[in-house]
């Protein structure tokens, strides 16, 4: 008897051994999975910044006369020439703020609208250059409503939905060529937002989302592997507000109404 115990007891101990070892490689991994997640979001933002700054370093602090250059007061002083990271990008921000300080004097409006209208005269620089200035202003300006507001709209066609961002309301030409009030919406790309579509999107067919734009954007770059959250309270969630079957009578009407007013158009 005491030896059937023992070999029984070695039987467990066996077992408890060979699930530990079945135990530890799943662990490990998981281990392993939970630091990529923690590591790769801080490599990839100090890479980044990194490169940035060595970008603006490489191109301005050459420029910078030796006399001025605070690495050469280090390399007498010190003996031993340190290169001042981030020396380039905060000379980059001192220059553009002077800049911006004295465009907004009446000598720096002078000198702005003077070159302007030389800017004005050139055939394919005035364009580009009107355009840029016109998207910075817009982006740029405080009180703009431009990719404030994400939405869901459906594209390329009925029953398939995809994420816009409100720029704007539609105005000019195109709004008084369209019977309905329509809304400027960007349609980004993925992975890349900047790139993508500009929409006219009737206003009634437009879905506001409760998202913020760095959560929609966040989805749009990640492919919808990142899904924010729905904050709305359990009776909204639960309840669907909008389907591809709902504009089918509208549709149907628009066509007819479209074949009613030009018979021949086949």
């Amino acid at each position: 008897m005491a030896e059937n115990k023992k070999t029984s007891r070695r039987r467990e101990a066996r077992r408890r051994l060979r699930r530990r070892r079945f135990n530890f490689f799943p662990r490990i991994r998981a281990y392993f999975l939970a630091g990529v997640l923690v590591t790769a979001p801080l490599a990839i933002t100090f890479a980044v910044a990194r490169w940035l700054i060595e970008l603006v370093d490489r191109n301005i602090v050459p420029m910078i006369p030796a006399h001025w250059n605070p690495d050469t007061y280090l390399r007498e002083t010190i003996g031993i020439e340190i290169g001042l990271p981030g020396l380039g990008l905060l000379i980059l921000f001192i220059v553009i703020t002077l800049i911006g300080a004295l465009a907004a004097g009446f000598l720096g409006r002078m000198v702005l609208s003077f070159g302007e209208s030389i800017l004005a005269r050139m055939p394919v620089i005035r364009s580009v250059y009107g355009a840029i200035k016109q998207i910075l202003e817009t982006v740029l300006k405080q009180q703009s409503d431009a990719f404030r507001q994400a939405v869901l709209i459906e594209y390329p066609r009925r029953g398939i939905w995809a994420i816009g961002f409100i720029t704007g309301t539609t105005e000019g030409e195109v709004q008084n060529l369209v019977r309905e009030e329509v809304v400027n919406v960007f349609l980004p790309t993925t992975p890349n937002p900047t790139s993508g579509f500009l929409l006219f999107v009737p206003s009634k067919d437009i879905v506001i989302l409760n998202m913020g734009v760095e959560e929609a954007v966040k989805m749009v770059i990640s492919g919808g592997i990142v899904t924010p959250p729905d904050r709305r309270n359990e009776i909204e969630r639960a309840t669907p507000h909008v389907s591809a079957k709902t504009y089918e009578k509208s549709d149907d009407s628009r066509e007819s109404r479209r074949d009613a007013i030009n018979p021949n158009e086949d």
